[in-house]
């Protein structure tokens, strides 16, 4: 008898033998313990799930000569020609060869007529999605209302192309991907059947090349046992797949992380003779990164694995967290190289370049980051905070440890600077980061401000006289008192005239914002004397009018004259201006002043004869 390949050999026959899927499954069972049958049943998920065994085994259960039920016998001659593929109530399609109206029509022609043996005609149409619409349309009658003979049973892989009415009239359900453990212990379940002689690394690298796919696992494992000549070893698997073995992933890692770029780049010219897919590559250090991580979260997972269980004393987790991050970048822009490999050792080069901030342990970087830290002392001297945090930047990226990188002989010492700002001290020797740091606070407290210009707002005199201190001129502006602002009172003969003119003035003037200074603004002085303010609110606003916003007002008020002062809010009609009325009139007449000064300027007044241009309106904003 020729071989039979794993993936038909090991084939499931019943629910119980299926491997996963146990959401469908106990759905299933308790469907047909219960006699609660479906006339159309829609299996979706990736490939190599199941979706057409558990419809083969759906058809048994349909079929059985034992009658319907979730645990068919196997042996009578309906399971069998079922399994073997020659039951002649069971009428299978391949939809991407079928996919025109015409077959759709000739496939339902016989619908009507009943099954030749078994108990039901089922229809098999796998990869249904490739129907085209019209075929879909053609079967919608028939599978809303078939006959009670009559089964439907769809496979797909892509159920989103499916009209939604097909997927209306059918029992769905979702097929999940296989976890690792379930794929590895079925393996290891199958090459004891088979009796292949196996280790456990080798069912996990499987395992993961199946991306959730049985049937692709068992494929793998048939080239696998082929590879081995009858017996699966790490080794051989990880040629086969193209993946680096453990010790070689444990050499990359230590290498980049302890810096040494020769040994580093050895190593990879020693994988490139191993395998030259370096996409793969790039995975399997993701996934030996990731392994890393774990160990060190649970060590009981990978215990049976030396070199993850060195790594993971010898990395700190913040280190593994920034190269698995690197190395995701750097699988992503391996098509942005020029070559595979090219992007692989750039990807391994930043592992060994940087390491999180705040390492202790971090070299300086090079001669070249030494200048630049000198250049950076020049320009930002005058601020200490920022020098700090542009010195740490600088020598965040970690590189490999170096004699020379260390001596301070190339170090640029700050007798020019000094020079440049004509100040007379002896010269510095080259020192390192953290005595830099203290040199420039001396170097900052010696600087004589050329000019020392105080706001404008508060009116403030410095004496000419150099400061030679910046603190000390600091001390001397703050020690100088504002000029005490004086309250604007009205005149005697202007208390009944023109008060919303002074009442504005002393508006700008009060410590208030929010709604209490728009209150202010909507009123204007009806009475005022030495002990009694009397404000009259426009009945517009009397919305903002509040007992609180009354004592709040009256509290700046007494701060601002003296503090008997008893203020009184009256909502009246007012006659005279309130300070929102003067500043909108004010903002008016700019805004007709400036539209009038574009109307009437020459140049525009010519354009607008000679070539009939106009001034789109509103367009004027002042600024």
């Amino acid at each position: 008898m020729s071989y039979q390949v794993l993936a038909r050999k090991w084939r499931p026959q019943n629910f119980t033998e299926m491997v996963g899927q146990q959401h469908i499954i106990k759905a299933l069972a308790n469907a047909f313990k219960e006699q609660r049958l479906h006339h159309a049943y829609l299996f979706t998920g990736t490939r190599g799930v199941g979706k057409t065994t558990l419809a083969r085994i759906l058809v048994k259960c349909f079929n059985c000569e034992t009658g319907i039920t979730a645990e068919p016998c196997g042996t009578c001659s309906s399971c069998t020609e079922i399994t073997e593929g020659r039951y002649i109530d069971l009428i299978e399609v391949d939809a991407a060869s079928r996919t025109k109206v015409e077959d759709t029509r000739e496939l339902l022609e016989n619908v009507q007529y009943m099954p030749s043996r078994g108990r039901f005609k089922i229809y098999l149409i796998d990869e249904v999605h490739m129907l085209s619409g019209h075929s879909f349309n053609a079967l919608l009658k028939t599978l809303e209302e078939p006959p009670e003979h009559v089964k439907f049973v769809f496979a797909t892989t892509d159920p989103q192309k499916l009209p939604v009415t097909i997927l209306s009239r059918c029992l769905q359900f979702n097929l999940k991907r296989l976890s690792l453990d379930l794929i590895e212990s079925h393996l290891a379940l199958l090459i004891k059947n088979e009796n292949i002689s196996s280790d456990a690394e080798s069912l996990k690298l499987l395992a993961r090349a199946a991306d959730g796919s049985m049937r692709d696992a068992l494929s793998l494992l048939d080239q696998a046992i082929a590879y081995g000549a009858g017996s699966l070893e790490l080794e051989g698997i990880s040629n086969m797949l193209g993946l680096l073995p453990a010790d070689r992933m444990a050499i990359l890692v230590r290498s980049a992380h302890e810096g040494n770029a020769e040994q580093l780049m050895q190593a990879i010219e020693d994988m490139a003779t191993l395998t030259p897919d370096f996409e793969a590559a790039a995975d399997g250090l993701i996934s030996f990164l990731h392994q890393i991580a774990v160990y060190q979260a649970t060590p009981s997972i990978y215990t049976d694995n030396e070199h993850i269980s060195v790594l993971a004393k010898v990395l700190s987790p913040e280190d593994i967290q920034l190269y698995y991050q690197i190395a995701l970048h750097g699988r992503r822009d391996l098509a942005l190289a020029v070559d595979c490999r090219s992007g692989f050792e750039m990807m391994l080069l930043r592992i060994m370049t940087f390491r999180p901030a705040g390492t202790d342990d971090i070299p300086l970087a090079s001669v070249e980051s030494k200048k630049k830290l000198t250049e950076v002392v020049t320009d930002t001297v005058s601020d200490k905070g920022h020098l700090i945090e542009e010195i740490q930047n600088d020598y965040s990226p970690r590189v490999a440890e170096n004699e020379s990188i260390h001596s301070h002989e190339t170090l640029k010492p700050l007798e020019p600077l000094l020079n440049e700002r004509r100040i007379e001290t002896p010269p510095v020797e080259p020192e390192p980061v953290a005595e830099i740091i203290k040199t420039v606070e001396v170097v900052k407290e010696v600087i004589v401000p050329e000019k020392v210009e105080p706001p404008e707002a508060k009116k403030i005199v410095v004496n000419a006289e150099p400061v030679v201190n910046r603190t000390k001129a600091t001390e001397s502006i703050e020690k100088i008192e504002p000029k005490k602002v004086e309250p604007i009172q009205p005149s005697q003969d202007k208390k009944k005239e023109n008060t919303g003119n002074i009442w504005h003035e002393v508006v700008d003037k009060l410590k208030l914002e929010g709604m209490n200074l728009q209150l202010a603004r909507h009123c204007t002085i009806g009475h005022q004397d030495d002990e009694n303010i009397t404000l009259l609110l426009d009945k517009v606003a009397s919305q903002l009018y509040s007992q609180t916003a009354e004592t709040l007002m009256q509290i700046a008020l007494q701060q601002y004259y003296h503090s008997s002062v008893k203020l009184t809010i009256k909502v009246a009609e007012n006659t005279a201006e309130t300070p929102d009325q003067r500043t909108h009139r004010q903002q008016e007449e700019r805004q007709t002043g400036a539209e009038q000064a574009i109307y009437n300027d020459p140049f525009v007044v010519e354009l607008q004869k000679k070539l009939a241009a106009q001034v789109i309106p509103n367009s004027i904003k002042l600024q």
